[in-house]
Order: C-alpha cells, then structure tokens, then sequence
C-alpha cells in the first residue's frame, strides 16, 4: 500500500501487524494537528499521537519492543506512546 501524506513529506515509516505508524515532517505541518499518526492495512486512520502540549510537533520516533514507540518533540520532550491508541503513556524533558 503507497501511503500519501496529509501535509508535508514522510520522515518515518514504522510497519507493524495492525498498521503503519506515519511521521510526517514537523516542517510546515499545521501545529494544531499531530505529525504522528497510525493507518490501517486499508488505509484507514485509525489514530493521530496525543500531544504533551498544543503547540509542538513530533521530530523523531522509534518503535520500543515492549509494543510501545518512543518520541521526542519539537520543544524538547521525550514521550512513549501506546501503539495501540495513540495516547501518551509518560513523558519527560530534557532541559
């Protein structure tokens, strides 16, 4: 399946059984929408990354064996996200 991106250009492509984990570049990606997102084998969105604060984006993304992916921010943060749902398990920063 050719995956097209929303806004900007793909960074990060993670495959994985249920879908394909997408991160587009925080480059000129609208603020108030995540560059993090999850597509089905359809092409379904099946969710967008919950943000640790409206105004960032997310800049890089790697998949964690315990079924988790680990961000970091725009701004800074570091937060491991759920694969499955897309919400923020933890976060952290690191300034």
């Amino acid at each position: 399946m050719e995956i097209v991106p929303i806004y900007t250009k793909i960074e990060k492509i993670i495959e994985i059984k249920t879908g394909t984990v997408v991160m587009e570049s925080p480059n000129g990606f609208p603020i108030e929408e995540s560059n993090l997102y999850m597509i089905s084998p359809a092409g379904e969105t099946l969710w967008k990354a919950e943000k640790p604060d409206s105004k960032i984006l997310f800049a890089k993304v790697k998949l964690n064996d315990n079924y988790t992916i680990s961000t970091f921010t725009t701004n800074g943060l570091f937060c491991d996200i759920n694969l499955e749902t897309g919400k923020i398990i933890s976060s952290s920063s690191f300034r």
